[in-house]
């Protein structure tokens, strides 16, 4: 369906119903709600990142199941579905049940609760505990309108999310959430169909102790593109978008694609899966007409940060990461490392699968969310300090033209304006310096780059070079040269087509900068 009128795009807008009357482009995602609620399972979680489309799924089949079937119009529902049956629907959206304590998020659920008894024009029965008051208000409307009772709970793991890393205070929220949603399995007769969204997963011993006939659809591979938006929806349901867009950049439409999807695309949520894009920045990457930073820029998750220093992540252990399934798509309650709350985040995403020894391959999707992560890490490793942003400018344009000298005096320069701060007087703290700076330029950079005699400190690689740079701290540059000598780590990389340069580099622990440097072709 390719369009020949451009629409607004809805950024921001995540109500079905409004995308259709005004005017809005709607990526048509009909035929899997048509699936999802013919299937045989009537409980359904879906798992995935934030501003991913969850809620707009959400608003879908809410309208579905209320049974206005001129708003489907055009879409693949329309000629799947015969009966267009009206159900009494239940929609709970929980983002809004963020930073609250036990007495605040009882009233955040009753509040709820009350909404949806006002909607249905249910009158209330008396009840202190949210799960009765639910119990009676899916049993009330299944008498009222004879039908059947949907469910939907949009963002279940909100209240949580935000006391993930706690042990205080977690295990008091996860009770209170526990006890809403208790009576879902129970009421079982009186449901048509149950769908949770959020983006972590927990424990079925847990918050959904009753609840354990859910189906998590979050790795179904006919699932795979519930969420965000395949290259062939975008070349065809948005193409005329595509040539609006490019002819504004000055891009044919294949170099802006190309852009498109080293900045947004690169997710998978199963393997194999079509590739899918962030559709949160896409949508303002075209309302804007720019390539920016979109779904990074709304917001890093305070828990997000907080978890990997609890777990004591360095920037350069966040992606390449081989794993089995059960690594990565657990409950984040059962955590021993950091790895499933980055992958339901979004963080990482699924980039190939062994099947013999069922591994899974996990990285950063693409280059919104590297530079967005390097950005927010920096400021364990650098102050944030307003040069930063010129700093990266220069260095860029200095190692754009292999002037790594003039790159590396800049940061000289740079660093001896930063305040000093504990615990950074050991080599790898500047090794990560490094790498988090040549990747926020948007370079491949590795560190402890295995070789047969050792292992080189930084590894980083431009257009047209190689570096290999080794590290001292309070000794000398020429130390470090030696070394790269001695234990011949060009040797490694002799066939990687580039030409290769050495870089000594040492810092001094008194005044945190470059002491001096060495550089050789």
């Amino acid at each position: 369906m390719t369009q020949s009128v451009l629409k607004k795009y809805p950024v921001g807008i995540q109500t079905f119903s409004e995308l259709i009357t005004k005017g809005y482009l709607y990526i048509d995602k009909t035929e899997y709600v048509y699936r999802m609620t013919h299937s045989n399972s009537k409980y359904m979680f879906l798992s995935r990142p934030r501003r991913f489309g969850k809620s707009l799924l959400t608003s879908t089949l809410r309208t579905y199941f209320e049974g206005p079937k001129e708003l489907f119009e055009g879409l693949a529902i329309e000629k799947l579905e015969t009966e267009w049956t009206q159900y009494p629907v239940l929609h709970f959206d929980m983002s809004l049940g963020k930073h609250l304590d036990k007495d605040a998020l009882n009233r955040y659920l009753h509040n709820m609760l009350e909404n949806n008894e006002i909607r249905l024009g249910i009158t209330t029965r008396e009840a202190q505990d949210t799960n009765i008051r639910l119990t009676n208000l899916i049993m009330d409307a299944y008498a009222k309108y004879g039908k059947q009772v949907v469910v939907l709970i949009d963002e279940y793991d909100a209240p949580l999310l935000d006391v993930v890393h706690e042990e205080r205070d977690l295990p008091t929220l996860r009770n209170v959430m526990r006890n809403f949603y208790s009576p879902l399995k129970a009421c079982d007769p009186y449901l048509r169909y149950v769908f949770l969204t959020g983006i972590t997963k927990f424990s079925q011993l847990s918050i959904f102790s009753e609840l354990n006939n859910i189906q998590n659809i979050s790795m179904v591979k006919e699932y795979a593109a519930l969420c965000g938006i395949t290259e062939k929806e975008m070349r065809t349901q948005m193409d005329a978008d595509l040539d609006a867009f490019a002819e504004k950049t000055g891009m044919d439409k294949e170099q802006l694609v190309e852009k498109l999807k080293s900045y947004y695309d690169g997710y998978h949520f199963t393997w194999p899966s079509p590739d899918i894009y962030n559709p949160y920045s896409l949508m303002n990457a075209f309302s804007e007409g720019e390539l920016n930073a979109y779904w990074f820029g709304s917001g890093t998750p305070t828990y997000l940060i907080e978890m990997l220093r609890k777990f004591h992540v360095m920037p350069q252990q966040i992606g390449g990461r081989k794993v089995r399934r059960e690594n990565f798509d657990a409950p984040v309650e059962r955590m021993t490392n950091v790895t499933p709350l980055l992958y339901q985040s979004g963080y990482l995403t699924i980039k190939d699968y062994i099947p013999f020894a069922q591994l899974y391959t996990l990285d950063i999707p693409n280059q919104e969310v590297r530079l967005g992560l390097m950005n927010n890490l920096m400021q364990n490793y650098v102050p944030d300090t307003e040069p930063v942003g010129t700093l990266l400018g220069l260095m860029a344009e200095q190692l754009h033209t292999e002037n790594m000298d003039g790159a590396l005096r800049l940061l000289q320069t740079f660093l001896s304006t930063v305040p000093y701060t504990d615990n950074t007087d050991y080599e790898g703290h500047y090794q990560q310096v490094l790498y988090i700076i040549f990747s926020l330029l948007g370079y491949y950079v590795d560190v402890e780059v295995h070789t047969p005699r050792g292992r080189v400190d930084v590894v980083m690689r431009t257009a047209h070079t190689l570096y290999i740079i080794e590290v001292k701290l309070d000794k000398s540059a020429d130390e470090a040269m030696e070394q790269i000598d001695l234990k011949n780590y060009p040797e490694r990389f002799a066939l990687c087509g580039l030409p290769i340069v050495k870089v000594g580099i040492n810092f001094d622990s008194e005044r945190h900068t470059i002491e001096d440097w060495t550089i050789e072709r």
